[in-house]
């Protein structure tokens, strides 16, 4: 028994070991070729910056630019362009993006207009009276009341009237003998809008009337009353103004930039805020043809029957004109919420499919006539893109994280000042004399700038500016005479700039352009006997990079100031 559980140890044991070796000779031989894979990742990453992605090297350390640490660049972005902005699809659908792919149409502009409704000029009268004397009783007291064609209106106590009638009485006992003299009588009457009812009652009561009632000539509603009770009038003299409100007017205000699209007979599509619920239309009869010299705005006139009189005038009125081009051809028509717009340039984002999802590239388009919710677009863009039309600031958010162009970072070419072609000159001790003080205010301009200090540098701007006009350009002879009225122009142009700016954000941007025109002016002359420090921030610019001139070997920053002071380095030392 002793001798069998020897046996059994020994197996055991035996066993043991051989599965400890076997491991070891196995997964010894996976965890180096897992070492040697991951070393082998580490030696082929790209590295690159998370706040300036436009930083890529091969070995791990720190940004050039800001001094961070860097990150391996992920494998989606290294391939394909690098401008792209990669979103995925659960990405998209978080930030809410939509797109759409372009096609012609038909352009048609679609206008806002507010408008109000009056009374056609054409059914607005004035009741008159047809005789004079006292108002004695005044049956339209208000305006707004309605009155029918022969309604009376008013009551007057007329003497004339009285004589008139008078006249009749004698005139009808002797119509057999003198026939003319009582027609002549009734025709008098007449004249005063008696009605024929009227003279026939006053001949078969034989009385007179003294207060004879006024009959109203019109049908509608009084939109002013003129008289009141006791007041004495003259014949002609107007009583109300009564308008018919079963027709009226909608009068429209028209900008001027927008009627170039309003013509007559275009369909208006218009609500009244007084009645929800509801809309009108009606085709435009009328465009006034004078312009109002405050508001900038022409009328056009829609009329609409009004029957039933809901359509009170001054009420407002929210109106849409739908216009076609003249040449009625098809274009290329986007909706305002996939243009992003500066006032300087428009971009729109571009979708274009990549293996691992999808991407987006930004894309300047030229901007044609407004239609409303819509633009139509002039270049950039042709049928069959497709665009977000949708969330597009999310995408620009994300381009302008990720350190691409996006709306407001274009990484545009400079376009004044490219790099000039250095010619060395000599030039005499006392032509460096004379440069000398223009050196110097250059750099005080620098210091006052590097501390932040707007007035001071706004007084050196103006000290540079008198030293430049006072420099004698005799000293210059030959070449270099050409070099400095050269500088001398250019100088004078950036300083007058400088001298307009509103803070001293603009200073610094001219600074830059002026930095060049010194550097290119030491470059060419050489040192004005002293050493200058050529000095260069990365940051500057908008990341572009910028350089400057200094007396001092200390670096202080004149296009951040105290908020990044030391940032930068010394290119060049000028002995």
């Amino acid at each position: 028994m002793k001798t069998l559980n020897k046996k059994n140890i020994y197996i055991i044991l035996a066993t043991l070991f051989a599965g400890i070796l076997i491991g070891a000779l196995f997964f010894g031989e996976n965890s180096k070729d897992a070492s040697s894979k991951n070393q082998e990742q580490v030696k082929n990453t790209i590295w690159t910056c998370s706040m300036h992605p436009q930083i890529r090297q091969a070995e791990f350390g720190l940004c050039p630019l800001c001094g961070m640490d860097l990150i391996p660049l992920d494998d989606e972005s290294s391939d394909g362009d690098p401008m792209e902005i990669r979103m995925s699809p659960s990405a998209m659908q978080i930030a809410n993006i939509q797109t759409s792919v372009i096609s012609k149409q038909k352009a048609i502009k679609e206008i806002r207009v507010n408008g109000k409704v009056k009374a056609d000029e054409r059914e607005v009268f004035s009741q008159s009276s047809h005789i004079s004397g006292r108002i004695e009783k005044l049956l339209i007291n208000y305006t707004g009341e309605y009155v029918t064609k022969g309604q009376e209106i008013a009551y007057i106590y007329s003497p004339e009237l009285v004589s008139a009638q008078e006249e009749l009485l004698e005139a009808y006992k002797m119509k057999n003998v003198q026939a003319e003299l009582y027609m002549a009588a009734r025709e008098k009457l007449k004249n005063w809008k008696l009605t024929e009812q009227q003279i026939d009652g006053i001949i078969q009561s034989g009385v007179l009337i003294e207060n004879f009632p006024i009959l109203s000539d019109l049908t509608g509603v009084v939109l002013t009353k003129r008289v009141n009770l006791g007041d004495h009038i003259k014949q002609g003299q107007s009583l109300f103004e009564v308008a018919d409100l079963d027709k009226v007017w909608i009068l429209f205000d028209v900008y001027e930039s927008d009627l170039y699209w309003v013509k007559k007979g275009n369909e208006v599509s218009f609500t009244i805020q007084s009645i929800p619920g509801e809309s009108f239309k009606g085709n435009i009869t009328f465009i006034d043809p004078i312009i109002n010299p405050k508001t900038r705005v022409a009328t056009a006139r829609v009329e609409i029957d009004n029957r039933g009189r809901n359509l009170k005038p001054d009420m407002f009125a929210l109106g849409e004109i739908s216009s076609k081009m003249k040449n009625n051809t098809q274009e290329i028509i986007v909706p305002k919420s996939a243009v992003m717009w500066t006032g300087e340039r428009s971009v729109v984002y571009l979708k274009t499919p990549s293996v691992s999802g999808v991407s987006f590239l930004m894309r300047e388009v030229i901007l044609g006539a407004s239609l409303g919710g819509s633009y139509i677009i002039k270049e950039g863009l042709k049928e069959g893109d497709e665009i977000a039309t949708n969330g597009t600031f999310s995408i620009d958010a994300a381009a302008q994280l990720a350190g691409k162009p996006s709306m407001m970072n274009p990484f545009e070419k400079e376009d004044i000042y490219e790099e000039k072609e250095i010619v060395k000159i000599a030039i005499n001790a006392k032509s460096k004399q004379t440069l000398s003080p223009i050196f110097d205010d250059y750099f005080s301009l620098k210091n006052a700038l590097s501390s932040d200090n707007f007035e001071q540098s706004e007084e050196i701007v103006l000290a540079l500016l008198k030293t430049l006009n006072k420099v004698n350009m005799s000293v210059f002879t030959g070449e270099s005479h050409n070099v400095w009225m050269q500088f001398s122009k250019q100088t004078t142009t950036i300083l007058k700039q400088m001298k307009k700016s509103e803070n001293i954000k603009k200073q610094r941007t001219h600074f830059i352009k002026l930095s060049k025109e010194f550097i290119v002016l030491i470059q060419t002359f050489g040192a004005v006997d002293k050493t200058i420090y050529q000095q260069f921030c990365p940051m500057a610019n908008n990341n572009k990079g910028a350089d400057w001139l200094s007396n001092s070997k200390e670096i202080k920053n004149p296009y951040f100031g105290k908020s990044m002071l030391k940032c930068g380095e010394i290119k060049q030392t000028i002995k």
